[in-house]
């Protein structure tokens, strides 16, 4: 095996959305599907192809947008009225053919399930539903009046997909965490609101009916005032003129300050919680893990086996392959090519000293050229554990002769400079 003397950690990727459409027992038509389904997934920018569909799919959100906005102003409208219909026309057909991509490859998104039942789990998820509003509205306008207007806003959550970047994920599925573990105060408080919503309509009809009968002609009419006043707004179209009536809206108005603080108390105790939570995880024992990348040879021995039969000690992890341009995960069932860097992992053990390795290039006018191991002036806590001869590992004995152009690895338990200095050292 063959070193590239640099220091590698696996990247952060989600195996459940990311497969290599080159494993040579995966059919064809399969690969072709994995290919397809990490063009359309965000953030998988391995190749121009993936970069170019993000670009393009930003764009055409944008441009859709755009085209939105400017059509509610009557003079543009009236100019360039073809020129939007066509340009909206094109991008809400980039989407719907985005959706239908997406459901062809839905089976790579939930790969524990079944054609049909994955593909039902990506339509009725809710970015499923998202990118189907975003599109199928404009194709049924008779299913949907006033020209769909209100669906269009739609395609403004398909924006969502460009926040895929872990800082801003992250933030998201806070948020979602709070709302999730508080669901049950959360939806106790609203039920609070909406008794005394009803409560307090029922109330002001009774009291401001007599009065002013156009105003509260109903026992629901007062819905409207209840609403803006328990909630702080009070737009002040509908509003009481009696004494009884104006005492009850002040007392409500009171009631409104403590009951809509009740929800926004319990999120963010919700968020402290949180937080408090991530800090304890924070401050908790971290242990490295030491990476080194090699690449594989044809005479290596690895070349064609499986990962699951390497048979790898205890602690050591292939963390990545990496294979072409393409960035493999190390499933058990991937077979090892000649050409592929892999980046190994060992789990550091407690308590257990670090060991320092140095590669020693050996140039020209370098002293040990020429000499044997066993004559070397090396320290006792140094030993060549190897040496690497063109294309040829050697192991080091003490009567081999080292040459110029050599590279010999070395262990030393003390960090530092090993006797006899070294045209080119660098620590593993």
């Amino acid at each position: 095996m063959t070193e590239d003397n640099e220091h590698t950690a696996a990247p952060d990727m989600n195996p459940d959305e990311y497969y290599p459409e080159d494993e040579p027992d995966v059919p064809a038509h399969e690969r072709f599907r994995r290919r397809i389904f990490k063009m359309v997934s965000v953030g998988v920018v391995d190749d121009i192809i993936n970069q170019m569909y993000d670009i393009i799919s930003t764009l055409a959100l944008i441009i859709n947008l755009l085209v939105t906005i400017l059509n509610t102003y009557s003079d543009i409208r009236a100019k360039y009225a073809m020129v939007l219909d066509y340009t909206e026309a094109a991008t809400v057909a980039f989407f719907a053919v985005d959706y239908f991509l997406r459901i062809y490859t839905a089976n790579c998104l939930y790969p524990k399930h079944n054609e049909v039942k994955s593909i039902l789990k990506y339509m009725l998820s809710f970015t499923g539903i998202i990118d189907l509003l975003s599109f199928f509205p404009y194709y049924l306008p008779s299913f949907f009046p006033a020209g769909a207007a209100v669906f269009k806003m739609f395609r403004v959550a398909r924006i969502l997909r460009l926040f895929r970047i872990n800082a801003y994920y992250d933030s998201l599925n806070v948020i979602t965490e709070v709302l999730l573990r508080k669901k049950q105060q959360i939806m106790s408080s609203v039920f609070i609101i909406l008794v005394m919503m009803l409560a307090s309509s029922l109330c002001m009809y009774s009291i401001e009916n007599p009065a002013q009968p156009e105003v509260f002609n109903n026992a629901f009419s007062g819905i409207w005032w209840s609403v803006s006043t328990l909630l702080t707004v009070g737009y002040g179209d509908i509003y009481p003129i009696t004494t009884a009536g104006k005492l009850m809206g002040t007392i409500i108005a009171f009631l409104g300050v403590g009951i809509v603080a009740i929800p926004t108390g319990i999120i963010s105790a919700g968020f402290v919680e949180q937080y408090s939570k991530f800090q304890s995880i924070g401050n908790s024992v971290e242990e490295d893990i030491h990476f080194i990348k090699i690449r594989l040879e044809k005479s290596d021995r690895w070349v064609g086996k499986r990962i699951m039969d390497l048979g790898l000690p205890h602690g050591i992890i292939i963390a990545i392959i990496q294979r072409g341009n393409e960035t493999v995960i190390p499933r058990g069932n991937v077979r090892l090519n000649a050409g592929d860097k892999i980046v190994l992992g060992a789990d550091s053990i407690k308590g257990d000293k670090p060991i320092y390795l140095k590669e020693i290039l050996l140039r020209e006018n370098h002293r040990w050229n020429g000499q044997m191991i066993k004559d070397l002036d090396i320290s006792r806590r140094s030993v060549i554990l190897m040496v690497k001869r063109e294309n040829k590992t050697i192991i080091p004995k003490g009567d081999l002769i080292l040459h110029e152009g050599d590279t010999i690895i070395m262990y030393s338990k003390l960090k530092g400079k090993i006797a006899g200095e070294a045209a080119t050292q660098q620590e593993v």
